[in-house]
């Protein structure tokens, strides 16, 4: 996991062909927070299609308001309400490692589908529609990866500084890890928003996030 020396080059590529809006160089300056690159060993497990919508929120807290929601099948952000629902719930979150894995489906380039910029049709918020919320999965099924910040268990630690070699969630005191994040910014402003698409980009919890639950895989009895 991480930002690779490939994927940078795919970014200064996009930029060289002048497909970035602004410069990036803060965002190369960031980039090592997703670095070094490391080899991670992720044990099976199950994680969600997508992102809790407000109507499955609702089914553990039914008080649940959502401003930023257009409709009930819509993403759910939450920010005050986080700590109540990761009480409620049956699952738990992903730690950054299985993020990650889920989100590559397999690939080392920038996003699942290459390394070509992303583009603001690739946002997923709303998953009334199956048709397109089926063409926004990628090879493992996962729909709409990178386009909500979505909260990792781990606690937030630049360069992946004493991570261990499985996906162990890093505990401790602190903001966690966010992942994604392309679709809280739409309608996009030309800021380089893409780049919260890609399959490496993380950073510290800020403000609002959404969950996608992850569960162990079941086992049969006596296995």
């Amino acid at each position: 996991m991480g930002l690779s020396d490939a994927e940078l080059e795919a970014v200064r590529a996009i930029e060289r062909a002048d497909g970035a809006d602004d410069d990036l160089a803060a965002f190369f300056a960031g980039a090592v927070q997703a670095r070094p690159v490391r080899d991670v060993r992720v044990e099976p497990f199950l994680i969600a299609r997508h992102p809790l919508t407000v109507a499955q929120v609702r089914h553990w807290l039914p008080e649940y308001e959502d401003s930023f929601a257009e409709s009930a099948s819509s993403t759910a952000r939450l920010e005050d309400d986080l700590d109540d629902l990761l009480g409620m719930l049956p699952s738990r979150l992903p730690s950054e490692a299985e993020w990650e894995y889920a989100a590559r489906a397999g690939t080392t380039t920038l996003t699942f589908r290459g390394d070509g910029r992303p583009d603001e049709d690739q946002v997923l918020d709303d998953f009334a529609d199956e048709e397109r919320t089926a063409a926004a999965e990628n090879a493992f099924g996962l729909a709409a990866m990178g386009s909500a910040n979505e909260i990792c268990v781990d606690v937030w630690i630049p360069h992946f500084t004493d991570a261990p070699v499985d996906a162990r969630p890093r505990t401790g005191d602190g903001p966690r890890v966010v992942r994604g994040g392309g679709g809280d910014l739409s309608p996009w402003q030309g800021c380089d928003e893409w780049l919260l698409l890609l399959s490496a980009t993380r950073d510290a919890l800020q403000d609002f996030t959404a969950v996608r639950p992850v569960a162990p895989v079941p086992t049969s009895k006596g296995t």
